[in-house]
């Protein structure tokens, strides 16, 4: 894998602040050996789920936004390590395989294209070269029988996670078609015309190249969606939607109802989990949101989910630690590691 940094124990531990009389999730994380070949590894290990990043902004750029979604990575990756490992959450039952780095397509981009029209079609043109070494990861990973839990990045990597896990469930024989259904809690319903992949129009290409099978979308800002988008997936019976204000504003349905419909919606097949973090009120991000979801909801989310759904993957997309203006959040970080043990603690109470 060219742009695959695989971890090895060395590089989990220079993470991982080892203290006397406490046990951190670093010191009980799986990886990958060294003498076996990645693969195997995963057929072998006894983790439910492989653990990877995709440090990366080409396609929130290639969507005209604001880059900053490449620098979470790292910072959740501190935090992760260096949770108490103990009888709540050890750690034990996940893998941490590694991840992308981008930085080369990135600076060739940036340092070659001419006028604002030529760079957006050369980040359009990297992201279809993304797609296809993030699924070409995930595949194995499902094929495995393994549940991907991916720190985006940008939302375009719902694309070929949702491509990948459906080719890896069909191949091992755990789907009788290669699609899966997505539960997706975001502000946005990226779902825009196919004009060239980036971060708006992941779910659209997953739709249309028959891998997304029913879409449901939690929390979607009326004051974000096109006419043309709404009219598309109001008109889609494979499509399924609940409006922030629905919810928050006119108050037809509570926030668990909202789940809870989502869930099932999706029940007869494989489910993705994702949550766009624009979608959480002030959480540093592309399109960082004043206007969203509390910190608490997004942890009530991904443990409704994690318990009622068949779970195909978690993707986290969109944060940021700073973005290419300047801002910065360092609890960023933080708030993702929480994240992601909530949603493995409440999906291992049910396994």
């Amino acid at each position: 894998m060219k742009h695959f940094k695989f971890y090895n124990k060395k590089d989990i531990l220079s993470l991982t602040r080892v203290r006397k009389y406490e046990t951190r999730v670093g010191e009980r994380i799986n990886y990958i050996e060294e003498t076996m070949g990645w693969p195997e590894a995963l057929y072998t290990t006894k983790a439910k789920y492989v653990l990877l990043g995709i440090p990366e902004d080409i396609g929130v750029k290639a969507n005209l936004g604001k880059g900053g979604a490449d620098t979470n990575w790292l910072p959740f990756l501190s935090s992760f390590l260096n949770i108490q490992s103990n009888d709540l959450f050890t750690g034990e039952n996940i893998l941490l395989l590694g991840h992308f780095d981008f930085g080369d397509l990135k600076y060739l981009i940036e340092n070659n294209a001419y006028g604002p029209d030529e760079l957006v079609s050369a980040y359009r043109h990297a992201v279809n070269m993304i797609d296809e070494e993030v699924e070409d990861i995930i595949k194995v990973i499902a094929a495995a029988k393994k549940i991907p839990i991916v720190i985006g990045g940008g939302h375009n990597n719902a694309y070929p996670i949702i491509k990948g896990v459906s080719k890896g469930l069909y191949k091992a024989g755990f789907t009788p078609l290669a699609q899966i259904n997505c539960i997706n809690l975001d502000a946005h319903a990226d779902f825009k015309n196919m004009e060239g992949r980036h971060s708006g129009n992941p779910f659209r290409y997953a739709e249309a190249d028959g891998f997304l099978g029913k879409y449901s979308i939690i929390g979607l800002h009326e004051n974000n969606i096109s006419q043309s988008v709404l009219m598309d997936i109001h008109n889609n019976p494979f499509i399924n939607y609940c409006t922030y204000e629905d919810i928050f504003i006119h108050e037809r349905i509570n926030f668990i109802q909202a789940i809870a419909h989502a869930t099932g919606f999706t029940e007869d097949t494989y489910t993705g989990i994702e949550l766009d973090m624009d979608g959480i009120e002030n959480v540093l991000s592309s399109a960082c949101n004043p206007c969203g979801i509390t910190v608490l909801q997004a942890r009530q989310y991904l443990n409704f989910a994690a318990t009622d759904c068949k779970v195909a993957y978690l993707h986290l997309s969109e944060a940021a630690t700073q973005l290419s203006d300047g801002s910065k959040d360092n609890k960023t970080g933080r708030l993702l590691s929480y994240l992601v043990s909530d949603f493995v603690k409440a999906n291992e109470r049910i396994s």
